[in-house]
């Protein structure tokens, strides 16, 4: 007979599990436990419990109530706990004292060895009484008859017993009381609470194994799996389900040669996948073994060496900054866009003063490094051993005053970022070598190291000088020109900007105002600054600017400082707030300002050379690798360049000429 289940989930499921009397007991005080537990009352034994239990799938017992013989078996048959009913003194001396109205022969039967207690409690009362006990329910009914045989009159035992006796003919009488049976049932409640917490707290470390990045495994002090994650089952291609309590080493064999011994760090390698192995002590002598990917490690140390960038290496400046609206800047604007999507090396040739650290900056912004660092080092601006230094960094030792623990260089710093290498044609040649490993390779080997560093960065150069002449006349290495010349940008220089020029002086007169407020009142917008400076816009055009942007930047601050001083605020703007025109600069003005512009003298030949000859330059080098990598041979160098031999031998000359 069963007592069907309460709707609920939120109460620990506890079957009660008895035949006969116990049962009957059980149905008693079943209904006492509604609001508490989801009881239900099976009246199945040994076999026929162990069935029901495993038919019972997902809503299985948390907790089994039993007693005597059925309980024992059920104990070490079904993977829930059971609670075994224990039977009190009192209820053993209520027993006895009801078998022996009845009889002066009486016998207590129990489920194993009597305990210690009851012999003594029969003894200090001086209670004539037979003890026997059985395993099984059939040493149960062959002990019942033994007594029987032996004259016994009444027999006190669990149900089963009290059944068998009855059956002989013999006084029974049941040694379970409803106070017993209510303690196992407080018993088993406390046992479901402690098994919810306990899945509870399991779930939630397996969620947090599962969410790791890194394979994990629990081992107890057998080396059998306690806990696994999914990461580190489908590296050893097993399930993870399974494998709980399976030794480890028979579940992956491979495992054998590459388990560190001893707690700590050690290198691995897994189904050809290299692996940092961290082993560590778990409580009850257990192990907990970590399995991270060496490639992982790798990447992390990246990050935080990129992270760890100092705050001057970032880039201030962006492509808006690139000011002018000529067709030779826009095209340089839509080489920046271009090649910032390319992790490719790129080579700013420019004169002095063009912009080329601009357009390095603009670059970095727009590519997919911009949260990284922008590391600018100018290669002619540091002595040759300092310059060593400081691009590769040091060990702790590497020479006398280095710092305790070493330097790295800004190269390293650069890491995942941009370094751009500005004048690099002043690098030295021993150097220069050097750099080419970096290019090549991406690692560094700091001054006093042995091993090297991995390195990930994009390489931006600049140079003022004609890389091609110094590679001809051995000041430079050619093949560190080639491996930088991947992708180029030519810089025009501000006197092929004509259109240009007068806008541009207007701009920067304009942000000079921005920072001085005497100014501001003058120059309150660009039309403002473009009316002082157009009637010197000739005396501006004619001069060559051979220090480009920086050299008319130079001048406008100038011109704004003696702005500056005017008395030019009128009665008009004071009354109507309206803008009055200030007087144009005129020439004597800027000549008075800056003479050297009035300083009217040819080119020389020690001056840079214009867009298109640098052009030329570049195509005549291009021409140069063709060819060499033809052996020669100019018929397969002109079929590659889609050129006439005239066309070639012409282009080759004009770059000479």
């Amino acid at each position: 007979m069963n007592i069907p289940p309460s709707d609920s989930s939120s109460r620990p499921r506890i079957w009660a599990m008895g035949i006969s009397r116990l049962g009957d007991l059980f149905l008693g005080i079943a209904s006492e436990y509604e609001g508490r537990a989801d009881v239900r009352v099976v009246s199945r034994g040994f076999e026929d419990a162990v069935h029901e239990i495993a038919a019972a799938g997902a809503e299985r017992p948390e907790v089994v109530v039993a007693g005597g013989a059925n309980g024992a078996y059920l104990k070490t048959r079904v993977a829930v706990p059971v609670v075994l009913i224990s039977p009190t003194g009192f209820d053993v001396m209520h027993a006895l004292a009801r078998a022996r109205r009845d009889t002066t022969s009486v016998a207590l039967v129990t489920h194993g060895d009597t305990p210690d207690e009851v012999r003594r409690f029969a003894a200090a009362f001086g209670l004539d009484v037979v003890f026997a006990s059985y395993q099984s329910a059939q040493d149960a009914e062959a002990c019942v008859l033994d007594l029987r045989d032996r004259g016994i009159g009444a027999v006190v035992g669990p149900g089963l017993v009290a059944d068998l006796a009855a059956r002989a003919g013999m006084s029974a009488v049941f040694l379970y009381s409803r106070a017993s049976v209510c303690a196992a049932f407080e018993t088993a409640l406390e046992v479901a609470q402690a098994t919810r917490q306990e899945a509870v707290r399991r779930e939630r470390l397996d969620n947090l194994l599962q969410h790791l990045r890194d394979g994990v495994v629990a081992l107890d002090a057998h080396g059998r799996v306690e806990a696994i994650n999914q990461r580190l089952a489908a590296v050893l291609d097993i399930d993870a389900a399974k494998a709980i309590g399976q030794p480890l080493l028979e579940l992956a064999p491979e495992l054998a040669g590459v388990l560190p011994d001893a707690d700590g760090d050690s290198p691995a390698s897994v189904r050809g996948v290299s692996y940092v192995v961290h082993r560590g002590p778990l409580a009850s002598s257990g192990t907990v073994l970590t399995f991270q990917e060496s490639r992982a490690v790798e990447r992390l140390d990246r990050t935080l060496r990129s992270r760890q960038r100092a705050p001057q290496f970032t880039a201030r400046y962006q492509l808006e900054d690139l000011f002018g609206e000529c067709a030779s800047v826009e095209r340089v604007r839509t080489l920046v866009r271009r090649y910032a999507k390319s992790d490719a090396t790129v080579l700013i040739l420019g004169e002095s003063g063009t912009g080329k650290e601009m357009v390095a900056q603009s670059m970095h912004r727009l590519s997919v490094r911009r949260d990284f660092p922008f590391v600018a080092i100018n290669c002619g601006a540091f002595p040759e051993a300092l310059l060593e230094s400081e691009l590769f960094g040091y060990d702790e030792g590497a020479f006398t005053g280095a710092r305790k623990g070493g330097k790295a260089g800004l190269i390293e710093a650069a890491h995942r970022g941009t370094l751009f290498l500005d004048e690099i044609g002043e690098m030295p040649l021993p150097l220069q070598s050097r750099l080419l490993r970096v290019l090549q390779e991406r690692e560094v080997v700091r001054l006093g190291a042995t091993e090297p560093t991995r390195v990930d960065i994009r390489v931006l150069a600049a140079t003022h000088r004609a890389l091609t002449h110094a590679v001809e006349v051995g000041t430079f290495r050619a093949d560190l020109y080639y491996r930088l010349n991947i992708l180029n940008i030519a810089l025009p220089p501000l006197r092929e900007r004509s259109t240009d020029l007068l806008p541009l002086a207007a701009e920067l007169l304009w942000q000079a105002a921005c920072r001085d407020p005497r100014l501001a009142e003058q120059v309150p917008d660009r039309d403002a600054a473009e009316h002082l400076l157009v009637s010197v816009e000739d005396a501006l055009r004619r001069h060559t600017w051979p220090g480009n942007v920086r050299e008319l930047q130079n001048v406008i601050e100038r011109i704004a400082v003696e702005l500056a001083d005017r008395d030019v605020v009128h009665d008009a703007l004071r009354k109507d707030r309206r803008f009055v025109p200030t007087q144009a600069l005129t020439g004597d003005e800027l000549q008075a300002i800056a003479p050297e512009i009035f300083d009217v003298s040819s080119r020389g030949d020690d001056m840079p050379m214009t867009l298109r000859e640098r052009s030329r330059h570049v195509e005549a080098d291009e021409i140069r690798a063709v060819l060499a990598a033809c052996n020669g041979d100019r018929d397969a160098a002109c079929r590659k360049l889609g050129i006439s031999k005239t066309t070639l031998w012409r282009r080759l000359n004009t770059s000479t000429a």
